[in-house]
């Protein structure tokens, strides 16, 4: 009797345990994006758009006034980004930031006329003198932390009113006095200049915008911004664990200064000259109001609240209302206070909660 052989099974092949999951993980690593993307590519294409929106706008998207609307906003929505990296992501409040801000425009205006200089190289020549500048000013105004952050902030405003001062008083007819100075337009390249070109002057401060924030999400994503967080927090704690509150909070107001004079060469490009707004201490008022609004310390907060504050200020002026348009736009700031403690951005967080 023949015995009947059983087939031997075939061992089955075996299985990544990493392959399997490596799709879903890698959809959840990219779904934050998923928002800033979309919002990017929208705002790249409004170029392109000729869509009419009455009394939001004075004429389609994409007509000049309209362009140039957008990029002044993109531009304070990422001035205020750079500023809450001092103040929301470290808890410096500094009243000098616009002295950064003033120092790239009338820096950048200056290498072109007395220098001869180009855009691009007036440009890098003022960022390269303003980070050392800030870098000084920085370690004076954090050695009054002694004597509490009202000392840190009263020291900021007396550089930032010392440099309105001069600008102001004009000397040698340099900084051009309450007129401020027209833009150099014979050191702009052709693509930024007149009006047939707002467009690129709008993809210009996009870029910037983009800019900023890739440099502070990513910083506030490191270990350095968890340091800053932590002396936000608890300052003598960071100092307990070795780590020096001192380096971390002048490397935070050194590069937010750096991004305030980038800042400063697309607010000359973007409002055509340097004006002497730019240099005083209300000046730097105006980027904490826009802080305060959208949500400090949060990711999209300083963009929102910059971006809507700059479009209302621009705009109030505008409708006929009847009232004075600072009243109308102290009057929301206020009511958004009590409404939204947290910023504008507090409200969607807590609806999802």
């Amino acid at each position: 009797m023949t015995a009947t052989r059983t087939p031997r099974a075939t061992p089955a092949a075996p299985v990544d345990a990493a392959a399997a999951p490596a799709g879903p993980a890698r959809l959840r690593r990219l779904r934050p994006l998923t928002v800033p993307v979309a919002v990017l590519l929208v705002l790249a294409l409004l170029p392109y758009s000729a869509l009419d929106v009455p009394v939001l706008l004075d004429g389609p998207v994409n007509s000049p006034g309209s362009l140039q609307l957008f990029a002044l906003c993109l531009v304070f929505g990422a001035l205020a980004l750079g500023y809450d990296l001092m103040f929301g992501r470290t808890g410096l409040l500094s009243f000098g930031h616009a002295l950064y801000i003033a120092g790239g425009s009338y820096g950048t205006q200056l290498a072109m006329t007395e220098l001869g200089l180009s855009l691009l190289p007036a440009a890098l020549l003022t960022l390269v003198l303003g980070a050392p500048a800030a870098l000084v000013l920085g370690a004076v105004s954090l050695r009054t932390l002694a004597l509490g952050s009202v000392g840190f902030a009263m020291v900021t405003l007396a550089f930032a009113q010392a440099g309105s001062i001069y600008v102001e008083r004009n000397p040698g007819g340099l900084t051009g006095g309450e007129e401020g100075l027209p833009l150099f337009v014979d050191g702009v390249p052709d693509a930024l200049v007149g009006v047939q070109n707002t467009a690129n002057v709008y993809w210009l401060a996009l870029a910037y915008l983009v800019l900023v924030a890739a440099v502070v999400w990513t910083v506030t994503a490191r270990p350095a911004g968890r340091v800053w967080q932590a002396i936000r927090d608890n300052e003598q704690r960071v100092a307990v664990l070795g780590r020096s509150p001192f380096a971390h909070k002048l490397g935070a107001f050194v590069l937010a200064s750096s991004l305030a004079v980038l800042g400063g060469v697309l607010h000359l490009l973007v409002t055509a000259g340097a004006t002497p707004h730019t240099s005083t201490p209300e000046f730097t008022l105006t980027l904490l109001v826009m802080v305060v609004l959208g949500g400090s310390g949060t990711r999209w907060g300083p963009v929102v609240g910059g971006v809507l504050f700059t479009y209302l200020d621009q705009r109030l002026g505008g409708w006929d209302l009847g009232v004075e348009p600072m009243l109308i736009l102290g009057s929301l700031f206020v009511l958004a206070v009590y409404l939204a403690p947290g910023g504008i951005t507090a409200l969607g967080r807590r609806r999802s909660a």
